[in-house]
């Protein structure tokens, strides 16, 4: 985790937040046009906020409403995936109001579609370098609208900058995230996972979490039968030499 360089929002000096605006939390858009998007968008937030979970200043989102500009509920976005430093990650949101929370996120991820990927590509990447989003990060899942399925791109100044790729022996697609001290991974099969290059592990997602519990608890419960075995077997030979003892 790096310094939080996004910028803060700050309106103009005439203008007064009104506290009478709703700003809806919902667009009545859908989550994920399919489980191609579903599945990376909602693995990559519960895993970010496993990994953060300790961390008070660290907010993660998913598909929330950020709404950017003061007393303009019709002007938002809504982010697949995003990560916010320096700001309290323990009270919920229904949506990000920037000039309240007094940052934009540092890092911000999209999962394309059929529906999103051009949006992602033009108005979005326009809208977030204003923001002042530090990292920006498309990712096909499909395969079908860019090539290679994984850009990972700087805010320079004013201007995103394209970050360079490698490809592992794994075959994996790589992208370093600074700002979350990462490394985006792409599979040949287009799954998406998070490494941390500073352990060398990569980091569980919530089902590896729940089948690797499910495997430490087998794990237990048969070195428990294995010991309760053993009791019984001593027990079964202190006996026998017992009943030896006493036919001599």
């Amino acid at each position: 985790m790096v310094s939080k360089t996004a910028r803060p929002q700050v309106p103009d000096e005439d203008e007064i937040d009104d506290p009478t605006i709703e700003y809806p939390s919902s667009d009545g858009e859908p989550m994920a046009e399919s489980e191609a998007q579903y599945t990376p968008l909602t693995e990559t937030v519960s895993t970010l906020r496993v990994r953060y979970h300790e961390h008070e200043d660290v907010y993660v989102g998913g598909d929330m409403l950020i709404y950017y500009r003061m007393n303009r509920n019709d002007v938002r976005v809504a982010p697949d995936v995003f990560v916010v430093f320096g700001v309290t990650s323990r009270h919920p949101r229904d949506s990000w109001l920037v000039w309240r929370e007094g940052r934009a996120p540092d890092f911000i991820m999209e999962i394309a579609s059929s529906r999103t990927w051009r949006r992602d590509a033009t108005e979005k990447r326009r809208i977030y370098a204003d923001m002042g989003v530090t990292e920006y990060v498309r990712f096909d899942p499909t395969g079908n609208y860019f090539t290679p399925a994984l850009v990972l791109e700087r805010l320079d100044g004013a201007e995103y900058r394209e970050q360079p790729l490698t490809t592992g022996d794994d075959g994996n697609l790589r992208a370093h995230s600074v700002m979350l001290g990462l490394d985006l991974a792409v599979a040949p099969d287009l799954t998406l996972r998070l490494y941390d290059p500073a352990t060398g592990e990569w980091l569980r997602t919530h089902q590896e979490s729940e089948f690797a519990l499910q495997d430490s608890e087998a794990a237990l419960q048969a070195s428990e039968a294995g010991r309760q075995a053993a009791e019984a077997e001593v027990a079964r030979l202190r006996e026998q030499l017992a009943h030896l003892r006493q036919q001599t």
